[in-house]
């Protein structure tokens, strides 16, 4: 009997389907990956809404971005011993001749925007075939329904790591949504002198102090203490926390941008970037060394995004699943399709 493998693709805006088709086969420098869990974020949610920018997804198309599982078949020219790893993957596609990619800026590979579960079939699938040379295999026992949440981790380290906290600084993050709160488990692993989390979420204010923040505060409390940090951490991409992040950081201190601003966002001041002579960085996406950096910290224990997980389904039910996120119910955390 042929094997079979399900696949959910978003046809249009509004419409997806879940097929049985054959077993997809991996090409020279490829690898086939039996998906164990994949995470649905708000860039999942706008696909099927259609409210992505179309330069940025190209329908129909399979979603899944953030996924782990275990190489089953390699392609021809892969280490045949890679078969039964469990692994993650970084989702852009890098050409890796580029001078960004030579940098070491994958993440701005000037080839163009590449990427598995937008441009490329993603892991709302039974299996998923990605190129070798992106893998990052985990440890044997890794608990792969974590790991599924490595791909926003990733993006966190790449925010710790241009952001370069230092032990005894005084750091805040403000947004407690997953990528706030993957955030204050690294940060907290540099030992700040203050981790303040920032949200008006009493729940997400709780799970923060639990990951290792020192205090929580909601909006309107953090105006008290503006220009205290050295370091803000911004993730929640509201209209305004772009313009706030800045105005936390203290005078000739750092901000770092994470979250996914939408036309209409307020605008930074100038005259006070200017004046306080600000670092402020954006981060979208991944480069490798990112990856590499949030792999080795979940391997080491510092990193655990299991408690962020609040609801799992199964392909079948990726209508329901879809609908939670982004839908305002602060009990909702990440939502987890297992195929």
């Amino acid at each position: 009997m042929t094997a079979l493998s399900r696949s959910l693709t978003i046809e249009r805006p509004g419409s997806h389907t879940l097929a049985e088709g054959p077993l997809p086969e991996p090409g020279a420098g490829e690898v086939r990956v039996r998906v164990a869990a994949a995470g649905i974020c708000m860039s999942d949610r706008e696909v099927y809404d259609g409210h992505r920018d179309p330069a940025y997804v190209r329908y129909p198309v399979v979603p899944g971005h953030e996924w782990s599982g275990t190489v089953d078949a390699v392609g021809e020219g892969v280490d045949p011993s890679l078969t039964g790893r469990r692994t993650v993957a970084e989702g852009f596609r890098a050409c890796g001749r580029c001078e960004r990619c030579r940098y070491g800026e994958t993440s701005l590979c000037s080839a163009g925007y590449d990427e598995t579960g937008f441009t490329r079939p993603g892991a709302f699938a039974d299996h998923l075939v990605v190129p070798a040379r992106l893998l990052h295999p985990l440890a044997d026992d890794a608990d792969l329904r974590a790991a599924a949440l490595l791909e926003p981790a990733a993006v966190i380290a790449a925010a710790v790591r241009a952001g370069a906290p230092e032990p005894g600084e005084r750091i805040a993050v403000l947004g407690a949504g997953t990528l706030g709160l993957l955030a204050v488990q690294l940060l907290a692993a540099v030992s700040p002198a203050e981790l303040t989390v920032i949200d008006p979420r009493e729940g997400r204010a709780a799970q923060a102090l639990d990951f290792g923040a020192s205090e929580a505060r909601t909006p309107k409390e953090a105006e008290e203490v503006r220009g205290r940090y050295d370091l803000v951490v911004e993730t929640a991409g509201a209209p305004s926390t772009a313009a706030d992040a800045c105005l936390l950081a203290r005078r000739g201190g750092r901000v770092v941008l994470t979250g996914m601003f939408t036309p209409g966002a307020v605008g930074i001041d100038p005259v006070h970037l200017s004046l306080s002579q600000l670092t402020v960085r954006s981060v979208f996406g991944a480069p490798s060394a990112a990856w590499s950096y949030a792999v080795r910290a979940f391997t080491a224990g510092l990193l655990d995004p299991a408690p962020l997980i609040t609801h799992e389904f199964p392909l079948e039910r990726f209508a329901e699943a879809v609908a939670l996120v982004g839908a305002g119910d602060p009990g909702t955390g990440k939502v987890l399709l297992r195929p």
